[in-house]
């Protein structure tokens, strides 16, 4: 067996950075109970109030990222790099690493290339299905990169494909059983009536273009028999809040997720990474709609990639105002074998012990099991 030592895991920024790394460290922390695992983040990041909250050491670090409009800021980025580079010495020095794992963002990259300059074995967790800038630079080297989409591997350079495995991305599971449906939607306090419910979210400050085409079919165009949980943004809640009925369940925002998703039949969102695994693994239908600023336009590469497995129909958010949205829920919901093949399709992409995977891949390439 290896020495003893400490495994660190780096990635933030925003969720889909972070929360891969976090199902890991459980899976890890599972199969390994005496392994001592710690995290790395940006003061900056979506990890600075998410970490304090869990039960795992952290150390926060001043980086900032890739100013790619505004090169002239990027001394910041070159600075921070220096600084975190010492921090991490320091923190390697009183904790000896056996390993590391980059998750994304640009704590990743400072972790990432300290463990390539002091030879330290890393891997990589890839959610998308094109590879972000921080994995195609380092996979050369990796150990392995995991990906989430089979669909990524083409996009790594040539030495990094070598090392790449496809896992899916982790994600909390759904419970087994998964619930009964008809039980969750009397959960949230639909009648008997109500035989399919449609979830709608665009993300935690919701999306105004998605709220407004939604506005627009649930009015005049939800179909008898189905109801809808709108989940409308902190940001637009005020302005969308009267739309409440007792077909349509109006809220801010939803945590946990998977008390919505075990009620519903058909789901309307971004096409991130992880709320796509999400539904993939609860076999729900998805309607995407890409997030039109997302870096590498990696939103559109996940939706397409689930388009053409038939898990999902995507809608370019240009298109909004023309009625595509309306279009075609009316189209699936009509249509309740497609909602069924599409379910079946939605399953036969999740990965859903992709984070138990993971850790025992990294645990046997250390020699830590």
């Amino acid at each position: 067996m290896a020495r003893s030592g400490t495994f660190y895991i780096a990635g933030g920024g925003t969720g889909g950075h972070l929360y891969p790394g976090l199902a890991v460290a459980d899976a890890l922390g599972s199969q390994r109970p005496d392994l001592d695992i710690v995290f790395v983040g940006a003061f900056r990041g979506l990890e600075r109030t998410v970490l304090p909250t869990t039960r795992w050491r952290h150390a926060l670090l001043d980086l900032h990222p890739l100013y790619r409009s505004e090169p002239w800021q990027n001394w910041k980025t070159i600075r921070g790099l220096g600084t975190a580079f010492k921090s991490i010495g320091r923190l390697m020095s009183k904790y000896p690493p056996v390993g590391t794992l980059g998750t994304g963002g640009y704590a990743a990259g400072a972790l990432l290339g300290y463990s390539r300059l002091k030879n330290v074995p890393y891997f990589l967790q890839e959610q998308n299905a094109v590879a972000g800038l921080t994995v195609k630079f380092f996979s050369g080297h990796a150990r392995a990169s995991y990906l989430g989409f089979p669909e990524a591997v083409s996009t790594l350079p040539v030495a990094g494909r070598r090392n790449a495995i496809v896992t899916g991305t982790p994600i909390a599971p759904p419970p087994i059983p998964i619930p009964d449906r008809a039980a969750a939607r009397a959960a949230w306090g639909f009648t008997a009536s109500i035989e399919r419910v449609v979830l709608v979210y665009g993300g935690s400050q919701g999306s105004r273009a998605i709220n407004d085409a939604i506005a627009a079919w649930v009015v005049d165009q939800l179909p008898a028999a189905w109801g809808a949980i709108w989940v409308t943004g902190r940001a637009e809640f005020d302005r969308l809040a009267a739309h409440a009925s007792d077909r349509i369940r109006v809220v801010a925002y939803q945590q946990p997720m998977a008390d919505a998703y075990a009620a519903v039949d058909l789901a309307v969102s971004r096409a991130g990474a992880m709320s796509t695994a999400e539904l993939c693994a609860w076999g729900i239908p998805m309607v995407l709609i890409p997030l039109p600023t997302a870096a590498a336009d990696h939103q559109t590469r996940n939706a397409a990639a689930l388009a053409s497995a038939d898990a999902a129909r995507m809608i370019v958010q240009s298109t909004l105002p023309q009625g595509t949205l309306a279009a075609t829920l009316n189209a699936i919901c009509a249509n309740p074998d497609m909602l069924v093949a599409m379910s079946a399709s939605a399953r036969a992409r999740a990965r859903v012990d992709a984070a138990q995977v993971i850790a025992a891949h990294i645990l046997g390439s250390l020699n830590l099991q």
